[in-house]
């Protein structure tokens, strides 16, 4: 029996499956189905993944996979595991700084090539029932598109009904979705067996599960996600205790305001009398 193969949607194992210089289509399959173009992509060429070197201690400066395509289109592939709740803002930064970097090297406006980015969520983002969104700019009323230079996409995995066999795949980014969320299914056996770039990646995977150094990597990534997922949690489940708490206060103040005697005050509070004696002397309105 095999190891057990890691899991793609983690960041560091989709870039060292689809950000290889080695098998550069595998992110041409992946690509040509999130975008399905009219001209499918032939070719990319893997760029430097820093943002700005001024920003390299930045948490936001570095990407997961930076590309261009055959056609000049400037493509970045984020996946994310957690909800840090700012996975907009953070596409938006991302695509602005693509975007407005390519004037570094001396192009005129006219020469912006397109730049487009995709985002692979372990989670719910948006408030729809389809696991594929694709934003563009476009007129408010009519619905006229402003401009293609902009496209953002966001990848749900959450959302994905689970697929019990391959014929219930409709299209080859099910195909992928399939692989990189259940890459041990049997639905990623057989399609892996239909297609050669999901066989190849299948292959890849297993090589990368089977290296120690790898596997040691992901182990203490994993650590490090799950440390930084439960601070998270506790710093909502905080915040939201001293919301209920500053309702309490703001409750009693308004109690206090009333002039109600402190035995009422105490049953609508649920507080003792001696703390609604002791919070009236230390609280000022």
């Amino acid at each position: 029996m095999g190891p057990v193969l890691l899991p793609p949607t983690m960041d560091f194992v989709f870039k060292g499956l689809f950000g290889n210089e080695k098998r550069p289509e595998l992110l041409i399959s992946f690509l040509n189905a999130v975008l399905t173009p009219d001209e499918p992509i032939t070719s990319i060429t893997f760029k430097d993944r820093v943002l700005d070197k001024q920003y390299k201690n930045d948490k936001l400066g570095s990407l997961d996979i930076l590309a261009t395509t055959n056609k000049g289109e400037l493509i970045n592939v984020e996946v994310q595991v957690a909800d840090e709740r700012n996975m907009i803002e953070r596409s938006l930064f991302y695509w602005s700084r693509l975007f407005s970097g390519q004037l570094q090297s001396g192009n005129p406006y006219q020469k912006l090539e397109r730049t487009i980015c995709i985002n692979l969520l372990d989670f719910n983002l948006l408030d729809t029932h389809e696991y594929h969104s694709c934003y563009v700019l476009k007129e408010k009323e009519r619905n006229e598109v402003l401009s293609d230079l902009l496209e953002l996409h966001f990848i749900e995995l959450d959302k994905i009904k689970d697929i019990k066999q391959a014929s219930d795949i409709k299209t080859h980014l099910e195909a992928w979705l399939e692989f990189i969320k259940h890459p041990e299914s049997q639905v990623s056996y057989e399609l892996a067996r239909q297609d050669e770039a999901i066989r190849e990646a299948k292959d890849d995977l297993l090589i990368l599960s089977c290296n120690e150094q790898f596997r040691l990597y992901y182990e203490a990534r994993l650590k490090a996600l799950l440390d930084k997922t439960s601070r998270l949690q506790t710093a909502r489940e905080e915040g939201l205790a001293q919301g209920i708490e500053q309702e309490k206060l703001k409750h009693l103040k308004n109690c206090f305001s009333l002039e109600l005697s402190e035995e009422q005050i105490a049953r609508i509070t649920e507080l003792s009398i001696d703390e609604v004696r002791r919070l009236r002397q230390e609280l000022t309105f």
